[in-house]
């Protein structure tokens, strides 16, 4: 039963982030109303008569969203009869499942009844915290044979608000990326990183806002982790954890950056953009990993 449940586990999380990559290509396909205004059928039909490209993603996205949720409840009920008697179990299943529904709720109440682009632009983030909580319970599934002795790891203050800080300053990043996705603006801005144009100037439009707000955001997260992983090698070296888990998240979120200012310079290619999403999904991830680490922690006055 540990074995198969360990497959479950893996295979829910991989899933998940074909969920995720799966909402960003619908959205930068524009394939959300490839069904019209109906759902969860395409079209009031179980087998559409006019099939376009835009319905094959949106389709096929609603039926990987259906059989994931499927899996990440069985994965929900059988974890907590499992591995109940872990503290963190119950939480991670109730949140898997219940934000996994809730973006599915936001994505049917945008088909048949549309939504502003600041309410889209939580859908994704919504999906993520769905992918931290069933990632975060394969890694206690697999904890079973050998679980990590959290008595053992020490985070001072410093770190600890800096897991904290970075986690959910993070999540304000992921939105207004979204944000940008949602209210396609994109390539607003022909520019990387300063919004140039004809001649260097602030703003001067929502769009322009929202792509610089999001390149703003995301060079202050990159010099965050930068200077977190800074501290991560002079200091946790003996702690491996933390030492790798941020020189990891140091790569994924120069390879976010990278691939951020690709998007730009090949005029919005679709495979460096879903990249761009899976580095970010990753990121997250590692991040929440982090925050459960810290939680479990001996904290120290240092």
């Amino acid at each position: 039963m540990q074995r198969s449940l360990k497959w479950l586990a893996v295979a829910t999380t991989i899933g998940m982030i074909l969920v995720l990559l799966g909402g960003a290509l619908v959205t930068k396909t524009g394939s959300g109303m490839g069904c019209g205004r109906s759902w969860p059928l395409c079209e009031d039909k179980f087998v559409p008569s006019d099939i376009t490209p835009e319905l094959i993603i949106e389709l096929a996205h609603r039926l990987v969203s259906g059989a994931e949720g499927m899996m990440v409840l069985i994965l929900s009920i059988w974890t907590w009869k499992v591995i109940g008697h872990i503290r963190e179990t119950k939480f991670l299943s109730f949140l898997s499942f219940f934000f996994l529904l809730l973006q599915g709720l936001i994505g049917a109440a945008a088909v048949m009844w549309g939504q502003s682009s600041f309410v889209l632009a939580l859908h994704f983030g919504i999906s993520l915290v769905s992918f931290a909580a069933v990632f975060l319970l394969t890694l206690l599934i697999f904890e079973i044979d050998k679980k990590f002795d959290a008595d053992k790891l020490f985070i001072d203050k410093r770190m600890g608000f800096h897991i904290v800080g970075v986690s959910i300053y993070s999540y304000l990043v992921i939105y207004t990326g979204a944000l940008v996705r949602h209210t396609k603006s994109s390539l607003v801005c022909r520019d990387w990183p300063l919004c140039l144009n004809d001649a260097p100037s602030l703003p001067t439009n929502i769009y322009e806002w929202v792509q610089m707000g999001h390149r703003t955001a995301a060079a202050l997260i990159f010099i965050w982790i930068a200077y977190v992983t800074y501290l991560a090698i002079r200091d946790y070296k003996d702690q491996k954890v933390l030492y790798w888990g941020w020189i990891i998240s140091f790569c994924l979120v120069c390879l976010q950056v990278i691939a951020g200012a690709l998007i730009i310079f090949s005029r919005l290619n679709l495979y460096i953009a879903l990249l761009h999403a899976f580095f970010i999904t990753c990121l997250f991830g590692v991040l929440s990993y982090l925050l459960l680490l810290y939680s479990r922690s001996r904290k120290t006055n240092k």
